[in-house]
Formats: structure tokens, C-alpha cells, sequence
């Protein structure tokens, strides 16, 4: 029933006339609306019936505690198939005055909560370290949870992913093997994958959280979520919206978008979402910059372009990808996908700037015939580059779900056109909308094409996304990230009517932790409740052109950050390690 309807119902007919002239009429009451939502009851009978979890912590990477946790794979059948879920926390130094416990999510999909909360002592302002325990869930199919398995053998997923292994296909061959196994991934998640596959959505982490929080002894959820944990983030708000204190999301999807409504449903959801739009933005951005900075401080402004110069690379590597011989890494090409590809990973960091810049002066000179020295000393740089990117390539052995995890959720979750055979010309229209990057984002979801991706999840929530929450959420969104458009921030903060939207002037994929202002403002939130005043603009700490980069992102190995120990209070803080958003974005790829 809808809530208007609702409030009506409730409130009945008032105003009765009593007899006798002494007695005046009542005043009619006005119907007065709720105040906020509440969690609707179908969705308050599916995790409530949950017994709460007893958590049996083990201590676990020298500062951590660990658990795990059987869940119903099915919340309407609760006492069916269970699945595994696995709980990493960093206890509060000041228990005494502890708030609860702090959620976080790093995205992805796919992306784990547990390791961004073992990391969370190197990058989480002190005063949240000090008064919440940090709480991470690897979400149902993902790490050290029970998990997506779409194929039998790494035999049989390696063959099936052979044409996926560009940064996204270019020619019209690799757009027919891009298809092909496109198909093969689909088909297989929506056979082999299953039970879990189809039992994974956003709506099932979400359920999944809320019985956690339970567990953990909260009685209302704080969450902090970075790019597609603003989705989850979300979702819970919509699904639970009076279940938590505080919820900030950070590097926004909007979530109407992510889901395709309406006509919308049978569009690419790059053409909902907009990342490319933002990259693009970026890109243009950062080389107008540097023309303004000058060659001093920006060596691709001595081409009198840099807008033009990286077009010109653009277009000498469509035509014809670069090959590169050195004499200490051997011969390896670059294609123009390579390069959009190495682009927009570099986007994601706040210094970014400086890999753009770099690699396009590289690539400008390598491409050169009449480059002469300066074409021999940029191979030997992008040969150094090769080394760096053929020791982080991954091998065949343990099985890697990273790609099936992310399909996992955003197949199940969203709308998307037919047929995978249909990528080719739709993303070419996402190129003519938003050049180089339109592609790159478009074709990641060309497994999801509804005739090969055919499991699904009946408990799916497709919104509505609209709800008055009984508490505010903090939406955040920066200026110029290259993968959750800056607009996606601002239409979140519109569909929520008890949300604050702030926004910064800052560079990479997400804000918290680039910008002091932002920074402060979060933790505030998080901590008191308190929102940042209407309207608030924060700047980024780092600006391109202006300084040195000073700080890095977080390392989310477990065993490297178990080997480091846990930071000191006041000791110097790095950039949280956010997952990205798709698969396969990143440094230059090696053939």
C-alpha cells in the first residue's frame, strides 16, 4: 500500500459532533504523514526469524579477530541451505566509550570487507578507531566466504575467458571473441554457479548485514560505503530505513541507475550510470591543466596541446598498436585499449595526473618515427612499466572468482540488454558520448546479456529507493571520479529525502581520505550524528600540478598488513583500498 494511502487508512475519519449547544464542534484533525519509514513487514519476517548469530571470535593477522557464519542461502527459507560468511573485526581501543561497531564495505562488487577492515587502522581518522570496532563481511560468494564458482576446473574457466583478456576489445575479431565468451561465462554462471549465483544479490548482502548487526550486539546499524558498497549502502537504507544511526556512502552509484527502470531496462547500464562521462571529464580536465601549468611543471605541455597529444597517441594506436623491443624485458605491445585502460587505472588515484602525463609523453615519443633519442629513452620507460605490470599478473593456480563475483551481483541485480551480441554497436555509441571511455566501461557487463545470464534471484530489490529514513545518510561525492560519476552523488542524495549531499573538489575514486575537509566531516557524522551544513564544498588535499604526492593507498593484503602491525594513534594515514567497480582495470597490460 503506499504510504500516502497508508497515512490515510490509519488516521480514519476524525471529528465527531457531540449533542448540545454548549458543546462546540471538534476541529477536524489534519492527517499528518509518518514521520519516517519502516522496514516493511515481509522484510522484518525475513531476517527477524533469524536466531541471532553466536559469534565465536578467534584472534586472527596479529591485531584482528575473525568469525564465520552460516546464513540462509534463501531468507524465506530459513531454516533450509545455509552458506558461510565470514567477519573480520579491529576492536575499538577505548572500549569503555565505545559507540558500536562500524560497518564497511570497499566495493566492487566482489570487492572484501574484511580485508578493507583489517586495513582500516591505516587509513580511518583515530577518533572513530578509538570509539567504534571496525567490522568488515565478505560478502556472501566473495574471499574467505563460501564461494562463486561458475566453472569445475581453472582449466575450464581459463578457456572460457580467453577473449576476455583485453582491457575491452578493439578490432573486429576481439569484439567476436569478447562475445563469445561473454556467452560462456553467462551460461556457465547460470548453470554450474548455482545455488549461490542466484542467491547473491545486493538485496541478500543487505539482509545478510542486518542479521550481523544483530549478532554484533548493535541495536541500529553506522556504515561507511565506498563506490559499490554506496549501492549496498543503499539498498540497506531503502530496505531498513529505521535499523541505523548512521550510514555514509562515499563514490555514489545511484541506484535507480545501477537497476535500469522502466525503459531503461533495456539500455547498457554504462549508459545509465555515466562512468565514462566522468573519466572523460577527468582526462580533459587534467591535460587542460597541465597546458595551464606549463612545460616546467607539466613536460606534455611543451607539445602546445596536451589535449591534442593525447589524441594523437589515441590515434596512432588505433591504427597500429606499438611494439616494444628491450634488451633487458623482451618485446611486448601496447594497443590502444592498453592505453585507455592504463589511463583510466590511473584516474582512480588522486595523483593520477602524473602516470597520465607520463605515459602519454612516453607513448607520444615511442609512436614517433622522428623521436631519435627521445623515442629510445621512452621504450626504456614504458619497458620499465611492462616489468612492474608483469609482476602483479595473476596465474592459473588457486581458482580466481574476482570476475565471477562481480558479474555475480551486477547480472543478478540490474537490467540489461538481450543479447551480448548487441555490445559492439551499443558501446561504439557510448565512445561517440563520451570518447575513449565509453567502451572501457560499456563492455564489462556483456556476460550479463539476459539470454545467457538466466539465473536469477526472486528476492532481488529493484526500489524503490526513495524512503524516508528514520536517520539522515551522508552522501559524498567528488568532482572528478572516474568511475562513480559526481551526478551519481547528486540524484542519490535528491531520491533520499533525509540525506545531506557533500561534495568535494577532489581527484581519484572516492573522497574520504583526499580531502582533510571531507575526512572531518565523515568522521563527525559517523560519530555524533551531526551533518555537514547545506551546501558544504570541500577541496582535495591533492591538485594536479600543485606538489608532490604525499600519500598512498592501503595496502588490502591481509598477510602484508598482518606483517606490518597495527599504526600507533597519530601515525600519518593513507588512502583506503577502494575496489573498483568492474573488472580489469589497471596498469598497462603485457602481451
Amino acid at each position: 500500500m503506499p504510504r500516502a494511502i497508508r497515512s490515510l487508512a490509519a488516521t480514519g475519519i476524525a471529528g465527531v459532533v457531540l449533542a448540545g449547544p454548549a458543546v462546540a464542534p471538534a476541529a477536524a484533525a489534519t492527517p499528518q504523514p509518518p514521520a519516517y519509514d519502516r522496514t516493511s513487514a515481509a522484510e522484518a519476517r525475513r531476517v527477524d526469524r533469524v536466531p541471532t548469530p553466536k559469534l565465536d571470535w578467534y584472534a586472527c593477522y596479529d591485531y584482528a579477530e575473525c568469525a564465520t557464519v552460516r546464513l540462509p542461502l534463501d531468507y524465506d527459507n530459513p531454516k533450509g541451505a545455509t552458506t558461510e560468511v565470514a567477519l573480520l573485526r579491529v576492536k575499538a581501543r577505548d572500549q569503555q566509550h565505545k559507540v558500536g561497531s562500524l560497518f564497511l564495505n570497499p566495493g566492487g562488487p566482489g570487492g572484501s570487507g574484511t580485508s578493507i577492515a583489517l586495513a582500516a587502522p591505516y587509513f580511518l581518522g583515530d577518533d572513530l578507531l578509538d570509539r567504534f570496532d571496525i567490522v568488515g563481511v565478505d560478502p556472501r560468494g566473495v574471499e574467505a566466504s563460501d564461494n562463486v564458482k561458475c566453472f569445475r576446473s581453472v582449466k575450464d574457466q581459463t578457456r572460457a575467458y580467453a577473449g576476455l583478456n583485453v582491457a575491452f576489445p578493439w578490432t573486429k575479431a576481439e569484439e567476436k571473441a569478447y562475445v563469445a565468451a561473454s556467452k560462456a561465462v553467462g551460461k556457465a554462471c547460470s548453470t554450474t554457479g548455482k545455488p549461490l549465483t542466484g542467491a547473491a544479490s545486493t538485496a541478500e548482502v543487505a539482509r545478510d548485514m542486518d542479521v550481523l548487526r544483530r549478532a554484533v550486539g548493535d541495536k541500529k546499524l553506522s556504515y561507511l560505503g565506498f563506490s559499490y558498497g554506496t549501492a549496498l549502502g543503499q539498498y540497506y537504507a531503502n530496505m531498513f530505513p529505521d535499523r541505523f544511526r548512521a550510514l555514509v556512502v562515499d563514490g555514489v552509484l545511484n541506484p535507480n541507475d545501477w537497476v535500469g527502470q522502466g525503459k531503461a531496462r533495456g539500455e547498457l547500464q554504462e549508459t545509465r550510470l555515466r562512468s565514462a562521462d566522468g573519466a572523460y571529464k577527468a582526462l580533459h580536465e587534467i591535460l587542460v591543466r597541465c597546458d595551464k601549468a606549463g612545460a616546467e611543471q607539466c613536460a606534455l605541455a611543451a607539445t602546445g596541446d596536451p589535449v591534442a597529444a593525447y589524441d594523437t597517441v589515441a590515434k596512432r594506436l588505433r591504427k597500429k598498436p606499438a611494439v616494444i623491443e628491450d634488451p633487458d624485458f623482451g618485446s611486448f605491445t601496447v594497443t590502444y585499449a592498453d592505453f585507455v585502460g592504463a589511463t583510466l587505472g590511473a584516474l582512480y588515484d588522486p595523483y593520477g595526473w602524473t602516470s597520465v602525463v607520463d605515459l602519454t609523453s612516453e607513448l607520444l615519443a615511442a609512436t614517433d618515427p622522428a623521436a631519435g633519442k627521445a623515442a629510445a629513452s621512452a621504450r626504456q620507460a614504458l619497458a620499465a612499466r611492462a616489468a612492474q605490470a608483469r609482476q602483479q599478473r595473476g596465474y592459473d593456480f588457486p581458482y580466481d572468482n574476482g570476475l565471477e563475483t562481480f558479474l555475480t551481483v551486477d547480472c543478478t541485480d540490474a537490467y540489461h540488454p538481450k543479447s551480448a551480441d548487441a555490445w559492439p554497436a551499443l558501446s561504439a555509441k557510448e565512445d561517440q558520448r563520451a570518447p575513449y571511455f565509453g567502451r572501457a566501461w560499456a563492455w564489462g557487463t556483456a556476460p550479463c546479456a539476459r539470454d545467457t545470464w538466466t539465473v536469477r534471484d526472486e528476492d532481488a530489490w529493484t526500489g524503490p529507493f526513495n524512503r524516508t529514513t528514520a536517520a539522515p545518510v551522508l552522501v559524498v561525492g567528488n568532482y572528478w571520479d572516474p568511475a562513480t560519476n559526481y551526478q551519481g552523488a547528486v540524484g542519490s542524495a535528491k531520491l533520499l529525502p533525509n540525506s545531506r549531499l557533500l561534495s568535494s573538489d577532489s581527484w581519484g575514486h572516492t573522497a574520504y581520505g583526499t580531502s582533510a575537509c571531507v575526512t572531518g566531516r565523515v568522521d563527525k557524522y559517523l560519530l555524533t550524528g551531526k551533518l555537514p551544513a547545506k551546501g558544504t564544498l570541500c577541496v582535495g588535499d591533492a591538485q594536479p600540478f600543485q606538489g608532490e604526492p604525499t600519500a598512498d593507498r592501503a595496502d588490502a593484503s591481509k598477510s602484508a598488513l598482518a606483517k606490518a602491525g597495527e599504526p600507533g594513534r597519530g601515525e600519518p594515514k593513507r588512502l583506503p583500498p577502494v575496489a573498483t567497480p568492474r573488472p580489469a582495470v589497471g596498469t598497462l597490460t603485457v602481451r
